[in-house]
């Protein structure tokens, strides 16, 4: 297992103090540097003093969730988020993912899958092609050094991974996309067991993209394999 030579910044929210010993170990022995917060108010002045690169939060602390924090990220950075739920908080979980969280862990987790998290979330996050700045398809322009998506000359705002996923379906226009192929490319290889992944961020693609959400003309399901993305409508 590769030790992570950038010395990237990780900062890590969570109000059990036994959780943020371990992961701080755990990170640190991989070579990331980590901070703690206990809960998201001191985790918001961390971002906006210590600009880290990856943030690991818990759903539930004190006074401002998991998923409040999100989306206070998300009004003001980029940056990756992996939350951490216990298992059965199914929809706390899609509550994040569609509050910007791009991935989440379950607690009890095992080392080596955090660490493929944390390390295809870092990976990702650079990971828009700068062959070219901007491209068009149908009714679409997309603008990849802005991280900007135009429908009829119309800006729509996505988060980080609604506009990792978009990006993906336009680069392979009227081309049925199997739920495999879109969890790997977007997610990475541990992805494999999230398929609510897919349904949560297409759900809302479709609110941001389409008129009608519940008959969408550009992002079609193809039952049971997959999707495909009809940049005319």
């Amino acid at each position: 297992m590769g030790v992570a030579m950038d010395k990237s910044r990780v900062l890590v929210v969570d109000d059990e103090p036994q959780i943020t010993r371990v992961l701080k170990t755990v990170l640190s022995s991989q070579g990331y540097q980590v901070r703690t917060a206990a809960e998201a108010e001191s985790a918001l002045s961390s971002l906006n003093e210590w600009h880290p690169e990856l943030v690991i939060t818990d759903l539930y602390m004190p006074r401002m969730n998991g998923v409040e924090l999100c989306r206070r990220i998300r009004a003001v950075s980029a940056v990756p988020i992996i939350v951490l739920s216990v298992k059965g908080e199914e929809r706390t979980k899609v509550e994040a993912l569609d509050s910007g969280a791009d991935d989440y862990v379950t607690k009890p987790f095992g080392t080596d899958e955090l660490l493929a998290r944390v390390r295809a979330a870092l990976r990702r996050r650079g990971s828009t092609p700068t062959d070219a700045a901007s491209f068009d398809v149908g009714d679409f322009r997309i603008d990849l050094d802005a991280r900007r998506v135009h429908i009829g000359g119309n800006e729509v705002r996505l988060t980080p991974k609604e506009f990792d996923l978009f990006v993906y379906l336009a680069r392979h226009p009227n081309r049925v996309l199997t739920h495999r192929t879109l969890l790997e490319a977007v997610w990475g290889e541990a992805s494999q067991e999230q398929p609510e992944y897919l349904r949560v961020f297409m759900g809302q693609l479709r609110k941001k993209l389409e008129t009608d959400p519940s008959n969408p003309r550009y992002l079609v399901t193809e039952p049971w394999v997959g999707y495909r993305f009809n940049p005319a409508g």
